[in-house]
């Protein structure tokens, strides 16, 4: 869950204002809740992105995801200084610069993110310690094992159009999986910015990983994703986990719908 600011002691602040040059202002994220503390910190000599964590849930997903990002190239913010002080784990990473991409049908901001999950598509993930498929998808599905990178919340506030490239940020939950796991999970964030279920596989089957995929197994995906969303709605009234169980659903009846008529849009038999 996150914290105000004035969360952090004085000894987190101190060594924080030393390494952007003195006072500073802060600009709290408006997104996200893996890090207690998210925020925009602006000082005399430089502007950076600053998470900080202190929970025993919270200190082991932002070390995680310091290593995810000190490893994998090119897509993560540069990390630029972390440290540990009172309790506190703080890390800091370049602040990007840019809108997030619009999603929608016919938006030239999809050829962008077509361009960058082509390059994720075929990047293995590195050697290290990664969640498998069933650990962070909560379901067990033999057919999501493989090598790939997989970034796992592809959603538009995680993903900033930048002046040389798409940039993806929030890597908390980096995965070993296979490549087609990555776009399965992508079509919830398409439907939510306004393609219909049809649409958003019509635009996944560019990729191979997509189109090499079996039906059955994205059937068995679409179903246990909104089933999953569905009970943690029954739990929250955080607007986006509405959002994510409204979408998955609308997927898992289309996949039912064209299971009933014997079609196969996408995936093979």
């Amino acid at each position: 869950m996150r914290s105000d600011w004035t969360a952090l002691p004085a000894t987190v602040t101190y060594k924080i204002a030393e390494r952007v040059g003195g006072a500073f202002d802060v600009i709290p994220a408006t997104t996200g809740d893996h890090a207690e503390i998210a925020s925009t910190v602006v000082g005399p000599d430089a502007t950076i992105f600053v998470k900080a964590a202190s929970g025993p849930i919270s200190v082991p997903s932002l070390r995680y995801e310091l290593a995810a990002t000190t490893i994998i190239d090119r897509w993560p913010p540069a990390v630029l200084w972390h440290f540990e002080v009172d309790g506190w784990l703080v890390v800091a990473t370049e602040h990007l610069h840019g809108p997030h991409p619009d999603l929608s049908p016919g938006s030239p901001d999809l050829d962008v993110l077509a361009a960058a999950l082509d390059r994720l598509q075929a990047t293995p993930a590195p050697a290290g310690t990664w969640y498998d498929p069933a650990s962070r998808l909560g379901f067990e599905l033999p057919a999501a094992a493989g090598p790939g990178l997989v970034h796992t919340d592809l959603n538009p506030t995680n993903l900033i159009m930048t002046a040389g490239d798409l940039r993806i940020v929030d890597w908390a939950y980096t995965t070993k999986a296979a490549p087609w796991v990555e776009l399965a999970l992508l079509v919830q964030w398409l439907i939510g910015s306004g393609h219909t279920p049809e649409q958003a596989e019509a635009w996944l089957g560019r990729f191979p990983a997509w189109a090499a995929a079996d039906r059955l197994v994205l059937d068995r995906f679409a179903s246990e994703c909104a089933a999953k969303w569905l009970t943690k709605s029954q739990r929250s009234t955080a607007q986006w986990v509405h959002g994510l169980a409204t979408w998955t659903g609308e997927w898992a009846d289309y996949r039912r719908m064209i299971g009933h008529r014997g079609l196969s849009v996408t995936g093979r038999h």
